[in-house]
């Protein structure tokens, strides 16, 4: 069995609340439309779900082992809202149970990392689809002050450049915060997502 160090410990818990934010906001959005603009531009909430449950169904594939890419194509959902959900606690099973030091993750290059970075990089991605949902549907989220600087510190480690410019890049290049601003308008910021967004305006 592996050693689960504090550190893991302390990471799988903060991830398992990044995912139980992203379940809230979807669950609040289960009245929405599904044509409902988000801020993953050409994106309806629809479309946004199918991803999201789709890449909570690739990193539990990776977590346990897998080496397949079909588990990543994006499949379109009957119950979009239950199959997120599903998928989102199945994930932290997955992880939580994780064995295996390197896990395969097709989409992002070179496509072999550790475990522990491949928890980041779902960790980061929870928290900023939650909020995408949340501000499709009117919501707002709230990070609690123990996830928040770990979201932040991995929004931060994001690589910029050329490639956030790629049509098929997960982040948009990074914007300017006020260093005043709170953590989770400059983990958006970093990441490409303007605060200030909202359906209707860019």
């Amino acid at each position: 069995m592996r050693t689960i160090s504090e550190e893991d410990r302390l990471l799988l818990a903060r991830h398992e609340r990044a995912v139980r934010l992203s379940i809230d906001a979807v669950e609040a959005a289960s009245g929405a439309s599904l044509s409902t603009e988000t801020p993953c531009a050409g994106w309806d909430l629809r479309a946004l779900l199918d991803h999201m449950g789709t890449q909570n169904r690739g990193f539990a594939a990776a977590a346990r082992g897998g080496t397949d890419p079909a588990v990543w194509v994006v499949r379109r959902a009957v119950d979009p809202i239950g199959d997120y959900v599903r998928s989102a606690h199945d994930v932290v099973e997955a992880f939580a149970a994780c064995q295996v030091r390197t896990v395969f993750l097709p989409e992002i290059p070179p496509g072999q990392f550790s475990a522990a970075t491949a928890l980041g990089f779902h960790l980061i991605d929870s928290v900023v689809h939650a909020w995408d949902v949340a501000r499709s549907v009117g919501h707002a989220i709230d990070l609690d002050s123990d996830l928040a600087p770990t979201a932040l510190c991995i929004a931060e480690a994001v690589p910029t450049g050329a490639a956030r410019l790629h049509p098929e890049a997960a982040f948009a290049p990074a914007l300017e915060a006020a260093d005043t601003a709170t953590t989770l308008t400059r983990i958006l910021a970093v990441l490409g997502r303007s605060p200030e967004w909202r359906p209707g305006r860019a």
